[in-house]
């Protein structure tokens, strides 16, 4: 589109006259009034920019498994930090100086877990104890307050590393460490009490994220600056540590063809929260556990020799009826809502 300042040095130089130039802005303006409006109730989520991005992902990901597989011999300690400041350095051109997307997310994923693998097998080793920087480890170990340590500082070189290069996903691989810090805290404090209660806690913990995801959606409801972004990764993150807790206690100890209606219910209860919030990743989330439920429910009845096949058609019907009707869909379940409240949501479409 030319822009006003184009248009004025067009008169001034004689190229247009006054009206030629008055014309082609009434133009401009009766092409953008008729234009198809882009759908308001998009994620908009900048993954890959163009092929280049997956083209230098795969590269970094064959240099970064090479470098492993070479330095692993110094020992996993040196291995872990060699990857962690190879991670920061390739972001130093990649992220900030080229922009790319895919690889910026891989380089922080990378970094994160580099930091916190190190991070666990040094305090190991300054402790005399051997440990694996596996998170489920935490639980009912005497070497809790290792990982509090690890995921600490995980926490704090990841806030440095959003500092310099602002990645989206990296607010979320920060709170993913604090979260593992908080239960890895708890643990060791009290270990018996996170024995028992370790699913109500994963599930307070992921509606802490839940929390915080949300605030980053009502702070942009336009979802036009970086914090919707940031908002999508922490959804991805909180979903699984909701829905697997919650689907966890309900079939623990009972046979999954009895209790598949609840687990249907709770997937339709995740289905119209993500609607209302504009969000898809904790359905995304949910569908393991509704197609596991289903299925159980398929051969109860009798479908033992299909429950494969038509799980998939259920649920496949299932997400593109509602992708389909998505809008309408949410439309009918804002009005439900108090106005107020309906208005501060992520792309009010709620007739003012």
């Amino acid at each position: 589109m030319i822009s006003e300042s184009v248009l004025v040095q067009a008169v001034t130089r004689g190229i247009l006259t006054d009206q030629q130039a008055t014309d082609l802005r009434s133009l401009a303006r009766q092409m953008n009034a008729a234009a198809i409006p882009e759908p308001e109730d998009d994620e908009k989520l900048r993954l890959v920019s163009g092929f280049s991005d997956i083209f230098v992902t795969l590269g970094l990901a064959l240099f970064t498994g090479a470098l492993a597989y070479l330095t692993e011999r110094l020992g996993l300690t040196t291995m872990w930090a060699v990857l962690a400041v190879t991670a920061w350095l390739l972001a130093e051109f990649f992220t900030l100086r080229r922009r790319m997307a895919l690889p910026s997310i891989a380089l922080l994923v990378l970094f994160a877990v580099a930091v916190f693998s190190c991070a666990t097998y040094l305090l190991g080793a300054v402790l005399g104890v051997a440990v694996e920087p596996d998170v489920s480890e935490i639980l009912g170990s005497g070497d809790s307050l290792i990982f509090v340590g690890a995921a600490l500082l995980t926490l704090a070189l990841t806030a440095l590393h959003y500092f310099r290069f602002r990645v989206p996903i990296t607010i979320a691989a920060g709170t993913a460490a604090l979260a593992v810090a908080v239960i890895g805290l708890i643990s060791a404090v009290a270990p018996g009490f996170v024995e028992v209660y370790l699913k109500p806690l994963v599930l307070l913990t992921g509606l802490g994220v839940f929390a915080l995801a949300m605030r980053f959606d009502l702070a942009d409801p336009q979802r036009a600056t970086r914090r919707t972004d940031i908002a999508f990764w922490l959804h991805l993150l909180a979903a699984p540590m909701i829905v697997h807790p919650l689907i966890a206690q309900l079939s623990e100890g009972a046979d999954m063809s009895t209790v598949a209606p609840a687990v249907l219910a709770v997937f339709l209860a995740l289905g119209i929260v993500a609607v209302v919030i504009d969000r898809r990743a904790m359905l995304v989330s949910g569908l393991v556990y509704a197609g596991y439920a289903l299925g159980s429910l398929f051969q109860r009845v009798g479908f033992a020799d299909t429950t494969t096949p038509l799980t998939a058609l259920a649920l496949g019907a299932f997400v593109l009826l509602l992708s389909a009707g998505w809008r309408p869909v949410r439309t009918g379940l804002l009005k439900l809502l108090p106005s107020h409240l309906a208005h501060r949501l992520p792309h009010p479409i709620l007739s003012s």
